[in-house]
């Protein structure tokens, strides 16, 4: 029996959609193409169609399903709260069970499947990336020298060699009165970004927590969501909630906003004995909320301006849609190394999507140069956030803007702020 909803699951919902057309204003794809496929309220009518029998699962339909970023932005503004991207994801796996994975839904599997794979490509990424990739002048992403199709100009991060399983052991110790919390690190920490999640282990041994980070645990299931592979998310879901029965924790803390979604509002959605995992996954700016921390940036001396650096965030999209929007800003505005700015367009996707960004390169790049006006009247250096998948995302329009701004996780602001002024 499948652990994921499947369409008919959805009736309910899918039925309280009023037709109001709210989610136009907020829909990236919608706004971007002007169609009505393309918009939250033009899905829900085919999903009740395909309930209905009164639609098939063909290639017309299957586009518009595709041109979904599955942010939940049409959610939050819903009167009714229809779940647009849950839905979404119920049509995808039905067009996967009927029909097979898309190559890049394939590729994406098998990739995820195997954690055996994924560390020998990192490694051999890592290794291979000075010859098939070359520096984007004054800019930290790097630019494909021979593109893939449709990916011209997509910017990627340096893969590193070491991941993060390779850097820190499984288990670390803090104070003894402390309780122990798990970290789940996600994919792009592990391979792509090891030192932020080597930040978020630092600051939580200095807090005094012990940290369990079992190395049995796999990918959040975002991305074979987004592909339609509700089997893959099924067997990494079950993966990590036995990964992190190794030991008993607290909390399951992440510092990926897409994580967060995956193994925690994603899975409370399933059928099966999830509660006990799920009930523990907490975001890293909620926990750190009432640990001290705070008090300890209150008692450090502003830094000195020349030093500061002038920073804007921006929302990422699975956080936003739990209300996570507060507690990454106050973070911000306790740090003594950063001026705090809010941007124009902050809450705005930034265009990622998990494979659209893949599957739709064009619309996602499109998309991601409509922040870019709101990042430039901020006046910021620096673009936190607290979603790695954000940081390659706007790394890379940053790059096509031709602007001179980093995109950083916040926990590496912070990492620095606790070491002192230079």
């Amino acid at each position: 029996m499948s652990k994921n909803k499947n369409l008919e699951d959805f009736a309910k919902v899918i039925g309280e959609c009023v037709k109001c057309g709210v989610c136009q204003a907020h829909c990236p794809t919608y706004l971007l193409k002007r169609k009505e496929g393309t918009v939250a309220r033009g899905k829900i009518a085919l999903a009740a169609a395909l309930l209905r029998g009164e639609a098939e699962l063909e290639e017309r339909l299957q586009e518009d399903i595709s041109m979904c970023l599955m942010c939940g932005s049409c959610v939050g503004k819903c009167p009714n709260k229809v779940p647009t991207h849950e839905i979404v994801g119920a049509i995808r796996r039905r067009i996967t069970d009927k029909q097979g994975l898309s190559l890049v839904g394939k590729g994406v599997s098998t990739l995820l499947g195997s954690k055996v794979l994924m560390n020998s490509l990192s490694k051999g990424g890592a290794l291979l990336s000075p010859l098939l990739l070359k520096k984007v002048p004054e800019s930290s992403g790097l630019r494909l020298r021979f593109p893939g199709p449709g990916m011209a100009d997509r910017t990627v991060p340096q893969l590193a060699f070491r991941n993060l399983f390779d850097r820190l052991p499984e288990f670390i110790e803090g104070q003894p009165e402390k309780p122990v919390v798990g970290f789940f690190a996600g994919c792009s920490i592990t391979y792509a970004y090891p030192e932020i999640g080597e930040h978020m282990v630092a600051i939580l041994n200095r807090l005094g927590f012990s940290i369990y980070l079992p190395k049995g645990q796999r990918c959040c299931g975002i991305p074979a969501l987004s592909s339609g592979n509700g089997k893959l998310v099924e067997e990494l879901a079950e993966k990590n909630v036995a990964a992190f029965r190794g030991r008993e924790v607290q909390h399951i803390i992440t510092a990926c906003g897409s994580c967060n979604g995956g193994i925690g509002e994603h899975y409370r959605t399933m059928q099966g004995d999830f509660a006990g995992f799920t009930g523990k996954v907490v975001d890293f700016s909620v926990f750190l909320q009432g640990t001290g921390l705070f008090e300890e940036l209150a008692a450090m001396e502003k830094w000195p301006e020349r030093e500061r650096t002038r920073v804007t965030y921006h929302d990422p999209c699975h956080l936003k849609l739990q209300g996570i929007t507060k507690e990454p800003r106050a973070l911000l505005r306790a740090l003594p190394n950063v001026d705090f700015v809010e941007m124009a367009d902050a809450s705005a996707c930034c265009g990622l999507g998990g494979t659209f960004s893949v599957n739709h390169y064009r619309s996602s790049k499109a998309i991601g140069a409509k922040k870019m006006p709101g990042l430039r009247e901020s006046g910021a250096s620096m673009i936190a956030t607290a979603c790695p998948g954000c940081i390659m995302q706007l790394q890379d329009s940053i790059n096509h803007a031709g602007m001179k701004v980093r995109a950083v996780h916040l926990l590496e602001l912070l990492a620095e702020a606790l070491k002192g002024p230079r």
